[in-house]
């Protein structure tokens, strides 16, 4: 990461005076420290151990000579998402959800979107600013298990891994796809990708699986229309690419659970800097920091 930082610095027309990092999972910004992340870690004695507590902003700035700013990668990915995609910087309040290895999520709110004294955009940390993890909220509570250990979340029936699963669980019990096909008949090879493009080709079980995801994501997206009432709802990680496959199911699952003038309020879209965002919202966000240290 030092490496990379020193690149970009070296590169840059102007002197960067500060870092920003997008890291998934529960981020102390406060201490520098990645409290919890399921998706990273190592396999010790046969069982993935996820990490904790470890420490990335003191090591990371004696090698890059900069103040280094962190945060969570969805909620940077949301504001990001709010200061250069589809909220325009405007938006009243931005709900984001980012698909792929696990589910991230963000809420942004403007001004408007709270009562009392505030100056915006807000990005929702929560009180030990492990917020706002949309993706592990329970959407089916004897559903099935995600590497976080709860059951039923958001993240386990739509992350990557999961949605491969339910696809090559079909393929194995004998249905015909293009997806076998597309891989060489090497099923490990499979990715939500070639999915995608099984789908454009009609191919049904490849719809299948995208309208059951799709479906599980509209039941949160619902529930989040209700607590946050927001007027944008974006989609975004490299999962979102499959586009109207995931998203009409999704939208009309939300349909059915929301509240019906909340509902109608919300944009729910795919975002547009699906492949920048995370990295946008940390600069923004380094960028502020420079503005509370003056």
């Amino acid at each position: 990461m030092a490496e990379v930082v020193r690149k970009a610095a070296e590169s840059a027309a102007h002197k960067p005076q500060a870092v920003g990092l997008a890291i998934p999972g529960h981020i102390d910004s406060a201490a520098g420290v990645v409290r919890w992340a399921p998706n990273f870690g190592a396999i010790v004695n046969g069982v993935f151990e996820y990490w904790r507590n470890v420490e990335i902003r003191a090591p990371l700035e004696k090698l890059v000579g900069m103040p280094v700013i962190m945060d969570n990668d969805a909620n940077m990915a949301a504001l990001g998402e709010y200061r250069f995609g589809v909220g325009k910087n405007a938006a009243k309040c931005l709900v984001m959800l980012t698909l792929g290895t696990g589910i991230g999520g963000g809420v942004v709110l403007s001004p408007d979107a709270v009562l009392g004294d505030a100056r915006g955009p807000l990005v929702l940390v929560g009180g030990n600013k492990g917020g706002a993890e949309l993706g592990h909220v329970v959407v089916n509570y004897q559903g099935v298990d995600c590497n976080s250990g709860e059951y039923g979340s958001i993240e386990a029936y739509c992350s990557r891994d999961k949605i491969v699963q339910r696809a090559i669980h079909r393929i194995l019990r004998g249905r015909e796809s293009l997806l076998d096909k597309l891989v060489g008949g090497e099923l490990g090879k499979l990715t939500p990708k070639h999915l995608s493009l099984a789908a454009d080709q009609g191919d049904e079980l490849a719809i299948e699986v995208f309208d059951e995801v799709g479906t599980m994501l509209g039941v949160g997206i619902g529930n989040f229309i209700d607590i946050f009432a927001p007027d944008i709802v974006a989609i975004g990680g490299q999962i979102a690419k499959a586009g109207d496959w995931i998203m009409k199911p999704a939208i009309r699952s939300a349909r059915n659970i929301a509240i019906t003038s909340l509902f109608n309020d919300a944009k729910i879209v795919v975002a547009e800097q699906i492949e920048e965002a995370g990295m946008l919202g940390a600069a923004a966000l380094a960028l502020e920091s420079l503005k509370w240290s003056r």
